[in-house]
């Protein structure tokens, strides 16, 4: 498998385990797991060969300074939300925010991710969600 299909599963796949810890209320050990585990992956894809896409192009002025700060941000998020919830998972708690505040930041900085790149795609039409879709959806886009 290729890196970027690599990062292209764990992307989706991280989203939606997201969302069935949250809906399940972390009571769900399999979904708990296989959330934190895809993150650290997830994370350790972005460390050992660094963020696979950069701003593009269009993207210009301030957003384009930020795009880089504001990845590593959400990946060390995410790294953190998954050491977090791996750690509850065997009855211990990390220092900081709590599980569910760390879940509910996650799903709310990847709400704005979301609003970015479907701004980007559609005003900027820099192809931003092609990115990080399968090819099989690029017909859509």
């Amino acid at each position: 498998m290729t890196r970027r299909r690599a990062t292209i599963l764990l992307h989706w796949l991280v989203l939606v385990l997201l969302l069935l810890v949250l809906t399940s209320g972390r009571e769900t050990a399999l979904f708990t797991a296989a959330f934190g585990l895809s993150g650290l992956a997830m994370g350790a894809l972005a460390l050992a060969f660094g963020l696979m896409n950069g701003p593009g192009p269009k993207l210009t002025g301030p957003f384009r300074q930020a795009h880089p700060w504001l990845n590593r941000a959400m990946y060390l998020l995410l790294v953190w939300t998954s050491l977090s919830t791996l750690a509850l998972s065997f009855g211990a708690h990390l220092p900081g925010p709590d599980t569910h505040a760390l879940l509910v930041a996650l799903v709310a900085a990847t709400a704005l991710h979301a609003l970015f790149n479907l701004w980007r795609h559609m005003a900027l039409m820099d192809g931003a969600l092609r990115r990080i879709t399968p090819r099989s959806l690029h017909g859509m886009l």
